[in-house]
């Protein structure tokens, strides 16, 4: 008899995460043998899993730990203590303890500040995400799994669609990301419910962050809120659509970045100044991506430039009336002079 369905969901996303690992670790070249004399063993790649301890970290923890030794990983964890809450500490300790009772080594528990940042949810992330980077280096880890689900999905897809910030905002969250694809997701084709009684069937606690009921957190209202209320309205399966949406907007952003990219150095000049004219003739989206990248280049924090500022900058190439100076976040100012957008530090 085999594992229960929705255990066999989890593993199954894992095992398939894990094989593509797997080959992008592959050696240069398969054929080399060591030296003479030699009998140092390359230790096999390290893949670790972001725990918080809740249903769906733990699950991908229980996958982990079951499919790595068949495919000649090693398999590691660590949870961050955000410091958010009475006891986070405590809390981190016993994520530690329930990660080696399934086998997994190393593991760790990694303290952050989390400053103010772009609001709490958005400096908790970032906090996260440093400890997260700092933990792979130290380990040598080949890759970070990350627990996210289908609805979270859809839920960063709506909060895009609030911001109004484009179609890369609703794209969402990409399976692979990260400094040479360090994190991957392998549930983001899993409903958080399957996480849930994967973790009840094979009797592993979990823990509920009391955050992700919290209506002070955009994301908490929306998930006990909002998706609801549109599943209510629409009928089921507004979760998948938002999902698969969020595909079919990562593939054109794909090749929008990749058009405006190959365009880029058309549109400069000898000195490398964009030129209005030449900026003009590109198709809006392809123009806007150019500009959003010289102002991130110039040094505009990416996560505050978001569409409107973008748009202020583009009326300086298609509706130029003498406008001047337009101020973006990171102390970056755009301007038009003598037929040339100059981007730079204010």
């Amino acid at each position: 008899m085999g594992p229960h369905p929705a255990v066999a969901a989890i593993r199954l996303a894992v095992r398939r995460v894990l094989h593509d690992i797997l080959n992008d670790h592959q050696p240069t070249d398969p054929t080399a043998t060591p030296a003479r004399g030699s009998h140092a063993r390359v230790p096999a790649p390290l893949v670790l899993v972001a725990c918080s301890g809740g249903a769906d970290s733990m699950a991908l923890a229980s996958a982990l730990a079951f499919e790595a030794p068949r495919l000649g990983l090693r398999a590691g964890g660590v949870t961050v203590d955000h410091g958010l809450q009475p006891g986070s500490d405590l809390r981190a300790d016993e994520v530690v303890l329930r990660l080696r009772e399934l086998g997994l080594d190393p593991v760790e528990a990694t303290a952050v500040t989390v400053g103010r940042e772009g609001g709490p949810e958005a400096a908790a992330r970032d906090a996260r995400y440093a400890a997260l980077d700092a933990a792979a280096e130290r380990h040598g880890a080949a890759a970070v799994l990350l627990g996210h689900t289908r609805d979270d999905q859809a839920e960063t897809v709506l909060l895009g669609l609030a911001r109004g910030s484009g179609i890369r905002s609703l794209s969402g969250m990409a399976e692979i990301s990260g400094t040479g694809g360090r994190y991957r997701r392998p549930f983001l084709q899993l409903d958080r419910q399957t996480a849930r009684k994967a973790c009840m069937v094979q009797s592993l606690p979990v823990w509920d962050d009391p955050h992700n009921a919290d209506p002070a957190y955009t994301r908490s209202r929306l998930r006990h809120e909002g998706l609801p209320a549109l599943e209510k309205a629409l009928g089921k399966g507004v979760v998948e659509a938002l999902a698969r949406t969020a595909q079919l907007s990562r593939d054109d952003a794909d090749a929008l970045d990749a058009w405006a990219g190959q365009a880029e150095t058309a549109v400069r000049d000898a000195a490398g100044l964009l030129e209005c004219a030449k900026l003009y003739a590109l198709p809006p989206a392809v123009r806007r991506r150019i500009l959003r990248r010289a102002a991130i280049e110039a040094g505009a924090p990416a996560g505050s430039l978001f569409a409107r500022h973008i748009e202020e900058v583009d009326r300086l190439i298609t509706g130029w009336r003498g406008q001047g100076v337009i101020n973006l976040p990171g102390k970056v100012v755009a301007q038009r002079q003598g037929g040339r957008l100059v981007i730079r530090q204010g």
